[in-house]
């Protein structure tokens, strides 16, 4: 495992993001799958954080992403979510003005949980083998 190292504190946090596209609807093609992943590096790495697996089907992605502890995840998806679609509306606009006339792209949900690193099961057992002071 590597750790990064910031000015105050060493580190590994990694999460695994997904969004899906308003009502699913299979707009994502081949194209646009490269240049979202362009747009999810560049934005992540604004926010001093790193994709670090990338994946997605037609009406969704999957993002695996490294961050530092004092970025705020709330903020650093909507902003993943803000940039990319208004870039994506942008360049590929005859493209998804076939599946929405509104101004819209990503559902306003989306799903995240911490990754990497260690089970709990294993985060567990060393807690509870750690020694005890003297009282």
């Amino acid at each position: 495992m590597t750790y990064n190292i910031g000015h105050r504190a060493v580190y590994s946090l990694n999460i695994h993001l997904v969004l899906v596209t308003k009502y699913r609807r299979k707009v994502i093609n081949q194209v646009m799958l490269n240049r979202l992943q362009e747009i999810f590096e560049g934005t992540c790495a604004k926010w001093r954080s790193e994709v670090t697996e990338y994946n997605a089907e037609s009406d969704h992605v999957h993002l695996v992403i490294s961050y530092p502890p004092d970025v705020e995840i709330s903020k650093l998806v909507n902003n993943l979510k803000t940039v990319s679609s208004r870039l994506i509306r942008k360049e590929f606009n005859e493209h998804v003005n076939q599946f929405y006339s509104k101004p819209v792209f990503w559902t306003g949900a989306y799903f995240v949980a911490s990754c990497g690193g260690v089970t709990l099961e294993q985060l567990k057992s060393y807690v509870e083998k750690q020694s005890s002071p003297d009282c």
